[in-house]
């Protein structure tokens, strides 16, 4: 089998422009790779996401409960799977993902009690690793930012590209939740921090989250 790599975040973590500069890391040192990137807009799979996300279930994340909204994304995964990479996967390839199942625990396991996590966790890892047949992660480098710089990113871009936040996007209360569902999930599932803010509080420059987070990607491949 190949590797899979996942870059994880919240909305305005910085998440993208990280993916972006790993891209081109691996790319100017030769080193060949697939990128995808979730959820597929673009694609008829995530038809049920974007539904969810544009607010025709309920205008609140909570309107659709974790179970029944971790299943929109994770077909759209699984139609990912079998149409763009799983060849290249099994056949040795190294695949570079700006999130995967991680985004569910995340965003999803945000939507419960943490007494509750830990068996919605197994359920997850079972329906997509077990059930799906969708590769583990050989490596998650999760970005730890906090609500007020990725309210202050995304909102800087909206304004650049002219969209409106989604259900997710708008709900404070539910971005700090997805931070705390986070910092849970890093320990129960193994994953990589990367800080966006120093120990003085101030945001890292961004070379030098980008240097950590290829040495750990170099590390594995």
């Amino acid at each position: 089998m190949g590797k899979l790599i996942v870059l994880e975040g919240i909305d305005g973590s910085g998440k993208s422009t990280q993916y972006r500069l790993v891209c081109e890391r691996l790319q100017s040192d030769g080193i060949a790779f697939s990128h995808i990137v979730f959820p597929r807009y673009d694609k008829e799979s995530s038809a049920l996401v974007r539904l969810y996300l544009g607010g025709a279930f309920g205008n609140r994340p909570e309107d659709v409960n974790a179970y029944t909204a971790s299943t929109f994304y994770a077909v759209d995964r699984f139609a990912s799977y079998r149409e763009d990479w799983g060849e290249t996967y099994h056949n040795g390839g190294l695949i570079l993902s700006d999130r995967y199942t991680t985004s569910n625990v995340v965003h999803q396991g945000s939507k419960l009690p943490d007494e509750e996590l830990p068996a919605f966790f197994a359920w997850l890892s079972d329906l997509e690793f077990q059930k799906m047949l969708l590769p583990k992660p050989d490596l998650v480098v999760y970005l730890d930012t906090t609500v007020d710089l990725s309210l202050s990113r995304m909102k800087h871009r909206q304004q650049e590209t002219g969209t409106k936040a989604d259900i997710h996007e708008k709900d404070v209360s539910y971005l700090a939740k997805c931070l705390h569902t986070a910092e849970l999930a890093c320990d129960y599932f193994g994953w990589q921090r990367i800080s966006c803010l120093d120990a003085s509080g101030q945001e890292r420059p961004l070379e030098e989250k980008s240097e950590e987070i290829y040495s750990l990607i170099r590390s594995v491949i």
